[in-house]
């Protein structure tokens, strides 16, 4: 191990890079649906050799000892979200004629700003690196740091945080519930880096241990942790899945006929032994057309659903324009519609995704000759707040549309009153790769962290009802096509420490600390 360390450690110019980037490409495959997370233990200690070996030559100021780390760091990044988001070009052929031109910025464009992050966290990491652990302290620190500001910086795109990798089935969430994502990121950092430990022996014990006890921790607590509780309530549910094809789903033409496949699913009995359901829901945008251009559309739904029931729908909603009321505005939203066709209800989405939803510096960019690079009819406007939605029986969801729910900061403030998490999305744009996967996975966590039942319901998938510990009660694989009829029993579990949050930064916080006193102590002694 120590001769392999050797020559990482020595790799100099473009074999370096090339070496950073196939580690983080690599890294990847810790993500779902691959969840192959022990090639983090390969990637990480590689990333520790090559950032030992990321040094100034002669003497520069600060920026300039922190160049060859914050390389280093870039390379691993650009490897790490190249492999994971390519998927995201994708969106771009579905009108490929308009959007293919954009192809570069989705599959690496975007992959190159990520990576500007990663190269933030080796360089934090090189400010307080030193022998043995204490360089893993400053790595988990690093990237503790980076993942978070990755959350919040530029609206935040937190998309296959490190943390996930630790968390690939329900056992295995539980400890989000306590430290967060943010907790679990730098956690997973220092676990994965420990075996960089092996090629020099410096407190090779003390840093088994540690990793051995955190691990020990993590699954026992996964496994001996209670189940969420029961409070006696039940609601008979439906979640609509009808993949509808994405090239179709703006299409003039076939919207009556999209239409129709909704109100069909909506009215088929229900499963062998199923109830009826109370709670009817759609995926995201799925009302093809605007409620106030087919008042017949309303009534259509009103004859469809029976005494007593609620739809759900994600559509467009739309606000002023008529009557002087000055220009329209657009929202991506979800509508409670009940049995007499009245819209009781609605909820629209707040984080919107830039060029996506909409063009940010519109007015500028559009003179320049740019549009959304994602085609929908109109641009969205940004809801004015998160508030639940009220569903039959007296309970309330917390609703999250697309892909709001991998936002762990923007859920626990709204989650308080809440006995579900409602998450409906469109991933169609992705077609069959790793991308619906990854989302998915994002949502059950939101619904660990928040001790809360999730209802999910995606055009193509992938739609599933989640206990609020994370286990799939019953869902649909991805590009399948029907009902999913469900009876739910509200369990709740709410976090046993606090804010898992807050108690993440605070772990961020003691591997700061953590590497500062072995820094400053290796400092301290005599050469």
């Amino acid at each position: 191990m120590e001769r392999l360390a050797g020559k990482v450690i020595l790799l100099w110019g473009w074999r370096r890079a090339l070496l950073a980037f196939v580690a983080g490409a690599l890294a990847t495959l810790s993500q779902a649906p691959f969840d192959f997370f022990a090639v983090c233990l390969v990637s990480f200690p590689v990333l520790v050799w090559l950032i030992d070996g990321a040094v100034s030559e002669g003497r520069v100021g600060l920026l300039g000892r922190l160049k060859p780390a914050f390389s280093v760091g870039w390379w691993f990044g650009f490897g790490y979200f190249l492999a994971g988001l390519w998927w995201v070009g994708n969106a771009l052929l579905v009108e490929a004629e308009s959007f293919a031109w954009a192809l570069p910025l989705a599959v690496l464009v975007l992959p190159a700003g990520l990576a500007i992050f990663y190269g933030l966290a080796a360089s934090l990491a090189r400010l307080f690196w030193s022998d043995g652990i204490g360089r893993i302290f400053a790595l988990a620190f690093g990237f503790g740091i980076a993942e978070w500001l990755r959350a919040v910086v530029f609206t935040g795109f937190p998309w296959n945080a490190i943390g996930y990798a630790a968390m690939p089935d329900a056992v295995l969430m539980q400890s989000s519930s306590v430290v967060g994502l943010y907790g679990m990121n730098a956690l997973a950092v220092f676990v994965f880096a420990m075996p960089a430990l092996f090629a020099s022996k410096r407190h090779l014990r003390a840093g088994t241990l540690l990793a051995l006890a955190l691990v020990a921790a993590h699954i026992g607590f996964g496994l001996l942790r209670p189940p969420p509780v029961a409070d006696g309530r039940k609601i008979a549910l439906r979640i609509v899945q009808p993949s509808i094809d994405q090239s179709e789903k703006w299409d003039a033409a076939v919207r009556d006929r999209i239409f129709k496949r909704y109100l069909d699913m909506t009215t088929a009995p229900p499963a062998d032994g199923k109830k009826r359901p109370d709670l009817i829901v759609w995926p995201e945008t799925a009302v093809p057309f605007l409620f106030t251009d087919r008042p017949d559309a309303l009534a259509a739904l009103g004859a469809a659903l029976e005494d007593g029931q609620l739809l759900l729908a994600g559509a467009v909603r739309s606000e002023g324009g008529a009557g002087g009321n000055g220009e329209t505005r657009y929202y991506n939203s979800i509508v409670a519609i009940d049995s007499r066709g009245e819209i009781v209800g609605a909820f629209d989405k707040v984080h919107l995704v830039p060029f996506g939803e909409y063009l940010p510096f519109e007015d500028i960019l559009t003179r320049l000759g740019m549009k959304k690079i994602v085609s929908t009819p109109v641009s969205f406007s940004q809801g004015l707040g998160r508030s639940l939605l009220d569903l039959p029986g007296g309970l309330r969801a917390l609703p999250l549309i697309c892909y709001e729910a991998i936002f762990p900061g923007e859920v626990a403030p709204a989650a308080p009153g809440a006995d579900v998490i409602l998450n409906v999305t469109n991933d169609a744009w992705f077609g069959d790769t790793p991308g619906p996967y990854h989302h998915f996975r994002q949502a059950r966590l939101r619904a660990v962290e928040q001790g809360l039942p999730l209802l999910r319901a995606a055009n193509n998938g992938i739609s599933a009802v989640v206990a609020a510990d994370g286990r799939i009660v019953d869902g649909f694989a991805l590009n399948g096509i029907g009902n999913l009829d469900a009876e739910l029993e509200i369990a709740k579990r709410p976090p046993p420490l606090g804010s898992p949050d807050v108690n993440g930064l605070l772990i961020v916080a003691f591997f700061a600390i953590s590497a500062c006193a072995m820094y400053f102590a290796g400092r301290a002694r005599p050469n």
